[in-house]
């Protein structure tokens, strides 16, 4: 039983691999690559993990994996929030067929919530306190 599992979720996990890699070759900009390499490419990973742990069986396996997993969890988004806001205030063009940028307009590319130079330690061109978008340090 626990090897038909463990074929189950290497096989899922391969699958969706396969999606997330389909995806950043056929998806249009940047962005909606960036999509789909997160979202296909993490559960793929959590389930190949799951997968060998299953096929192995022992504690230490099940806890490498679900430590993995959670690693996975936390960093993968943080990652590709912080390098779609890079990519966003670089400018990078958005896809044609895009219906709308929700973000055009809120960012001032010289403030401290743009990261300027010094805006994190209180030096020129940071905003006084109460009127950003982020609490004062």
């Amino acid at each position: 039983m626990g090897q038909v599992v463990s074929a189950v979720l290497l096989a899922l996990g391969a699958f969706f691999s396969l999606v997330a890699a389909i995806g950043v070759l056929r998806f249009p900009d940047l962005f909606l690559r960036m999509h789909c390499s997160a979202k296909s490419a993490t559960l793929g990973v959590s389930c190949i993990m799951l997968g060998a742990a299953v096929h192995f069986g022992d504690l230490i396996s099940y806890t490498k994996a679900v430590a993995a997993i959670v690693f996975l969890l936390i960093s993968a988004p943080v990652a590709t929030h912080v390098l779609a806001r890079a990519a966003f205030y670089a400018g990078v063009p958005l896809w044609k067929g895009t219906l709308g940028d929700e973000l055009s307009g809120h960012y001032d590319k010289g403030g401290p919530e743009f990261g300027a130079p010094g805006a994190a330690d209180g030096a020129e061109g940071a905003r006084e306190p109460g009127t950003g978008s982020r609490p004062p340090a």
